[in-house]
């Protein structure tokens, strides 16, 4: 896999994310978790936003932020459902503001492990696992799923995060 950054072929631009602030409650049951691996760590990650029952729900979510060497591979494990709808992964900066890649994922998938800690340009980075949108279901609402990464440098440094608070996200649909 070819490392991703600014230049990545097909990136659409951010069209716009819209944290989420006071919308929904925590994440309920029916709703998926995604679970990622990076090293020894596994983590259930909530959704920020999900279509449940044919109803769009917002959730107050704080995303994981997870530290691993470079080089490491990181899974992403979604439920079949999700699978079954499509998804991919899309990459963000260290704030969740600027998308700056997307991964395709094979229909069906449901174990995803083409990405490591060293594949994305900045060394503090979001991925969100994002589930394809139905544009007749919750208003084209799609499934999103964010994890934050912090790439320990050589030497056991870490880089310094430009905020103090994990950001919640709305990412932008991969379409349906």
């Amino acid at each position: 896999m070819t490392a991703i950054g600014r230049g990545l072929t097909g990136v659409v631009l951010l069209g716009g994310l819209a944290a989420l602030g006071g919308c929904g409650g925590d994440a309920e049951a029916g709703a998926p978790t995604v679970t990622v691996q990076v090293g020894d760590q596994t983590v259930a990650i909530d959704p920020t936003q999900y279509c449940l029952n044919g109803d769009g729900q917002r959730y107050e979510t704080t995303p994981p932020i997870l530290e691993a060497p470079p080089d490491s591979p990181i899974t992403l494990t979604v439920s079949d459902a999700v699978a079954t709808a499509g998804w991919a992964v899309q990459v963000f900066d260290d704030g969740l503001k600027e998308r700056i890649g997307e991964v395709a994922v094979d229909p069906d998938t449901t174990v995803f492990d083409g990405i490591n800690t060293s594949d994305i340009v900045p060394p503090a980075f979001y991925l969100v696992v994002v589930q394809d949108s139905d544009a007749d279901a919750c208003n084209g609402l799609a499934g999103a799923w964010p994890v934050g990464f912090i790439r320990a440098e050589a030497g056991g440094g870490s880089p310094a995060p430009t905020g103090t608070e994990a950001p919640t996200v709305a990412p932008t649909p991969t379409g349906g």
